[in-house]
């Protein structure tokens, strides 16, 4: 009867049940965005003691960015060769070592050449995570298996910050201490509890290369374009626009003060983690498709709230439909890949992620240009009118899970 029960809990196809997996997943990444979070008020500070301008500090945060983006295709080549669980485990890391040089650096150019590598880790890691969790479920519970995981990702990034800036009164080298510590956590959580010893070979570590999905092969799919197509969308208004433009918008125009930017992203952050606990139920009930256009319908509500915005409450109410349209884009579009391929095939993953990646690249300065050239309220309404498109995309899109 032990012996029964025991593969039942680990049968992925139990319907309802979500595996082990998904929850180790979960936590790991909750480590990974606590650490995060916990540096990211600590950067430009710890930057500016070199005594360096603000470009050169926001070059430190573009170099973590643009290493993952550079390395995310070479990242889902090792994960063909090795598997998930050892790209992973190797990319915490080197995430932690580079974190701790950060600490220990001496001058901007050890800093900035140790955030760089530190962004090779990140994109080792979260590719393999990806496609780990998208092998572990069938599409009957992709959906809630990827609000879990997202919901790990938030919770971490709530408590980071804050976290962070306490550190901070410490010495600013401490925040990256307490980081490289969190994802040593990550790794052996990853290496131990995802071991084929604890979960048995229900999800082989390595993929059979004749079930592997080529890249080619992948980029023939209408559902998987318009995947990637919505998360580069999707980022450009979460990153380039809610996170870059919109906090000096509301602070110049709707009177906002520093405490009520601050606590409309806390409002976003609660408001997504509470719809990602029916986001990925409506999904998996609902399909891909419907949830993709609800999410689309209500970023782009957020944005046209900003373009009509006259008060200070209307960057509250945009960040709550910000904060729910997060949530369904991101677990949707997750899925819809999940859907289509099952996570075989390491960089039919990463260029997924780094479509989302170039997103969160190219619109802060777009936008900022934008912004620079003509004002705020432009740069708004040149982005509803981008970000529309998922609209059209969403609606052709057929409908990816099979399962009812």
């Amino acid at each position: 009867m032990k012996q029964q029960a025991r593969r039942l809990l680990n049968n992925k196809n139990v319907k309802g049940l979500l595996p082990r997996e998904v929850y180790v997943l979960s936590v790991v990444a909750f480590f990974v965005a606590l650490g995060y979070g916990m540096i990211i008020p600590a950067i430009p500070l710890f930057a500016k003691t070199f005594q360096v301008n603000n470009a050169q500090i926001g070059a430190i945060i573009s170099a973590f960015a643009l290493a993952r983006f550079a390395m995310g295709l070479p990242a889902g080549k090792l994960i063909d060769l090795f598997g998930e669980r050892r790209v992973q485990t190797t990319g915490l890391f080197l995430v932690a070592l580079s974190s701790f040089a950060a600490g220990m650096a001496q001058s901007y150019w050890q800093l900035l050449l140790f955030r760089a590598l530190g962004g090779i880790g990140s994109v080792m890691f979260s590719v393999s995570a990806s496609s780990l969790l998208m092998r572990s479920v069938d599409d009957s519970i992709r959906g809630r298996a990827q609000s879990t995981y997202n919901g790990g990702f938030l919770i971490g990034g709530i408590a980071g910050p804050a976290v962070g800036g306490l550190l901070s009164l410490i010495s600013l080298r401490v925040p990256f201490f307490v980081y490289a510590f969190t994802l040593l956590c990550g790794a052996f959580v990853t290496s131990f509890f995802l071991s084929e010893k604890r979960l048995g070979r229900s999800i082989k570590n390595k993929q059979d290369p004749q079930d592997r999905i080529d890249l080619k092969d992948a980029l023939k799919s209408y559902p998987y374009v318009a995947a990637m197509a919505i998360a580069f969308l999707s980022n450009w208004v979460l990153f380039g626009l809610r996170n870059s433009i919109l906090p000096l918008f509301a602070k110049e125009h709707l009177g906002a003060s520093n405490t009520t930017l601050g606590l409309g992203f806390t409002v976003a952050a609660v408001v997504q983690g509470i719809a990602l606990v029916y986001v990925g139920k409506f999904s998996d009930f609902r399909g891909r498709k419907f949830a993709l256009m609800i999410g689309s319908f209500t970023l782009l509500s957020g944005v046209a709230t900003i373009i009509i915005s006259s008060h200070w409450w209307y960057y509250f109410l945009a960040m709550v439909f910000f904060g729910i349209g997060g949530a369904f884009e991101g677990t949707a579009a997750s899925a819809v890949v999940g859907d289509l391929f099952g996570g075989k095939g390491g960089r039919v993953i990463a260029l997924f992620q780094m479509a989302g990646d170039f997103g969160n690249i190219i619109s802060p300065v777009l936008l900022g240009w934008l912004v620079d050239a003509h004002s705020y309220r432009p740069a708004f309404i040149a982005t509803a009118a981008v970000f529309s498109l998922t609209l059209l995309l969403s609606a052709k899109m057929p409908e990816t899970r099979k399962s009812k």
